[in-house]
This record gives C-alpha cells, sequence and structure tokens, in this order.
C-alpha cells in the first residue's frame, strides 16, 4: 500500500461490514460474537511516499487482530504470531461453545471436514485453561499450562493491589449481567447478591509446583477478559523482537502494542502516534495524540461494550463491591506503559478504583502513564504526560485537577 501526501492513517474496526470490505477472507467468522469493542486509534504519521507491508488481519480473543510489521515481516512470523494468539485464546476463554458453534451453525463448515477437526482440536486444548477450572469449581484442581498460571498469578496481583477492585473470579457476574450478549438484561438485587458471594480472588488457589489452578466454592468462575489481550499483544511482541522485528504495531481489538520506533530520520527516532478514542463520538474519533516508542496504550471505557434501558447506559466494567456497571463520572481511562498485561490489568483497576485513588496508583508505579475522560468532558493526565499528550478536540478541556 503506497500512501502519499499523508499525515495519519487510522488503524479501526468500525463494524462488521468494515470488517469485511478490509478482509473478505474474515467474513465467515463474523458469526461469532463481537464481544470486545475498543478501539484505540494508531495513527501512523507517514512522510512522502512510503512502502508498507500490508497488514495481517484474524478474528481471536472475540475480536479483530491486526498485526503489521515492518522491515522484515514474512509470512513465517505473522503465522508464529497469529498461533501463538490462538493458542492464549484457546486456554482463556469463557466461551469454549464458539468452536463447535463454527461447525455446526448455518453449515459454514462440514463436520467431518479438516477445518472441522482442526476446530475439535482446539476445543479440546480448553480442558487444561479457564473452562476447565471453572467446570471444577469447588471440586478438585485443575492442572493448567504454564501461561496460564503466569497470568493467573499477574491477575490476583492485581486483585491484591485494587484490594479486590479488579477481580478475575468476577464470572458469575458477567454472566449474569451478559453485556454484549443476545442474553444481556438488567439482574434482580438478589441475583446480583447471590452473584457477588461467588466473587473473591481470595478464593482462587494457585499451586505452581503443581501447575494446577482451583476455585474454592462451587458456582464460582473466572473471566481474564481484564487481562488476557493485553497479555496475547506482549506475546506477540515478543515473538516479533525474537525474530529481529524492529518496526510493528499491533491492535488487538484495541490493545495497542507498539515495537521500536514509527521511523528513523538521521539520528532521530520518529515515534508512534496512538489516538485516544473519543467516548463519546463514533469509532474513528480521537480527543487527542500521544506519542509513544516501544509501549503499550490500553483503554477501558463505557462505550466498549453496553446496553440501554430506560434511558440509561449499563456498560460492561463491572463493580465488585455493588455488583453494578462503575459509576464514578470516568467515561474512559488510558494506560500507557511497557508491558500490555499491566496496561491491560490497570487500566480496569484504575476505572473501577476513580480518578483520585486511580491517579494516585498509577503515579506511584515508574514508567506508566494514564490519561482520565469524565463525562463533563474534562480531560486529566499523569504528570509524565505533560507537554506529551496533545488534546486535539476543542469539545474536550484539559483539567490537572478533577
Amino acid at each position: 500500500m503506497c500512501i502519499r501526501n499523508c499525515t495519519s492513517v487510522i488503524l479501526t474496526a468500525q463494524c462488521p461490514t468494515a470488517i469485511k470490505n478490509i478482509c473478505p477472507n474474515l467474513s465467515r467468522f463474523l458469526s461469532v460474537n463481537l464481544r470486545t469493542g475498543l478501539f484505540v486509534i494508531a495513527l501512523l504519521a507517514l512522510g512522502g511516499c512510503r512502502e508498507t507491508p500490508s497488514p495481517q488481519i484474524e478474528f481471536a480473543l472475540g475480536t479483530i487482530c491486526r498485526v503489521n510489521l515492518y522491515e522484515g515481516g514474512t509470512k513465517n512470523i505473522y503465522s508464529r504470531i497469529f498461533m501463538r494468539i490462538r493458542e492464549i485464546d484457546r486456554t482463556m476463554t469463557v466461551f469454549p461453545g464458539e468452536f463447535e458453534g463454527l461447525i455446526h451453525n448455518g453449515g459454514m463448515v462440514d463436520p467431518d471436514s479438516k477445518a472441522a477437526e482442526q476446530i475439535r482440536s482446539a476445543a479440546e486444548a480448553l480442558t487444561s485453561g479457564v473452562v476447565a477450572i471453572n467446570e471444577q469449581a469447588g471440586i478438585e484442581p485443575v492442572r493448567v499450562r504454564a501461561d496460564l498460571i503466569e497470568v493467573l498469578e499477574k491477575a490476583l496481583y492485581y486483585a491484591e493491589l485494587s484490594g479486590g477492585a479488579f477481580d478475575p473470579t468476577v464470572g458469575p457476574l458477567v454472566r449474569l449481567w451478559g453485556i454484549g450478549t443476545d442474553s444481556q438484561r438488567i439482574p434482580g438485587e438478589e441475583e446480583i447478591a447471590r452473584a457477588l458471594e461467588l466473587v473473591d480472588w481470595r478464593d482462587l488457589a494457585i499451586d505452581r509446583e503443581a501447575g494446577t489452578a482451583f476455585l474454592r466454592r462451587e458456582g464460582m468462575a473466572l473471566d481474564l477478559g481484564a487481562i488476557a489481550k493485553g497479555y496475547a499483544g506482549d506475546e506477540a511482541a515478543r515473538i516479533a523482537k525474537e525474530a529481529k522485528i524492529k518496526r510493528a504495531i499491533f491492535d488487538l481489538g484495541g490493545n495497542i502494542v507498539t515495537v521500536g520506533s514509527r521511523e528513523q530520520r538521521g539520528k532521530e527516532l520518529l515515534p508512534w502516534r496512538i489516538g485516544i478514542q473519543n467516548p463519546v463520538s463514533g469509532r474513528g474519533a480521537y480527543i487527542g495524540v500521544v506519542p509513544v516508542h516501544d509501549k503499550s496504550v490500553v483503554t477501558s471505557g463505557v462505550y466498549e461494550r453496553y446496553f440501554e434501558s430506560d434511558g440509561r447506559r449499563y456498560h460492561h466494567i463491572l463493580s465488585t463491591t455493588d455488583g453494578y456497571p462503575v459509576d464514578n463520572g470516568i467515561l474512559s481511562v488510558t494506560i500507557i506503559t511497557a508491558s500490555s498485561t499491566e496496561a491491560d490489568a490497570l487500566s480496569t483497576v484504575v476505572f473501577t478504583l476513580g480518578a483520585e485513588r486511580g491517579k494516585a496508583l498509577i503515579e506511584s508505579i515508574p514508567d506508566t502513564e494514564a490519561i482520565f475522560v469524565f463525562n463533563d468532558h474534562t480531560v486529566m493526565i499523569t504528570v509524565g504526560l505533560a507537554g506529551v499528550f496533545s488534546l486535539t478536540d476543542d469539545e474536550f478541556l484539559m483539567s490537572g485537577i478533577h
């Protein structure tokens, strides 16, 4: 693709129709429910005319994943990256029915075909993942993959750090609300109370030596939706770096990971320019831009997945205190840091903690920054972004103290 006299390219997937237009081969996957709607916009400011490799796009992790490797990207490297992303997806998914659904629904795949066999093999991998842990809750520990142990340990770290505001055992609440699914609804007070009784990160037992994970009470359930994409982003970047790729950008449903710099002019390394989604406008609109090198940029917001009832919006970020969508005046929180896993988890942690506690937490973590967007259209940033983040939408106002 040759881009002439262009100041920016927006990487976004606005709807299934747009995705079909970008990559027709993805159309057979679009019956899978698009659960995650986070699209931070990557602005690749390009000068003159530069040949860039065609980005590779696949459906995984419940969203559209777009990978663009520069200067050395080969079919083999792309294949290894997406193979790893799909492996993480199979291990950490909470929706095992997707695989068999692809086989049987609408006759998209012949049940006796090689493709169907591959899908069934993928489904079998779920026996060592999150689905198996949930099925054996209160019964017995489950032997799981080492990478899942790693992610669960990190999830417990952020649960403790946030005092339980971030909780990987939030599965019962997520299932109850069903936000982003055909069964989304406003649960009753008693239903919410029963679900909350099953949410407690301290009842997740991990035995690293034995390689097992165990939910101590029947009915408990893991949901790693607030950390799994971040881990997949880190793994994708690791593979690219091991293959000596010097420049790359990954967009896993809005979880942005950058490798290296956008380009080098003489001795100057030009940064990637990442646009921050406007949480009250349509996809592709952004409120400002932050330049980054070798960083991940992840946003959690009320616009990602939600439904409306009687004029009120119910979004997918649920409070582990009262069981309802978090309502603290924040529309979105963006985290900028080196680790995508950390950025993914912290975006939820900070959103749920609120502006004052969340900002204090981020400013206590080295090389980590945050952007807060509030429902009164004010924007607050952490100290390290002063003079770095550019607010470009005049409908929003910068506020140092909110």
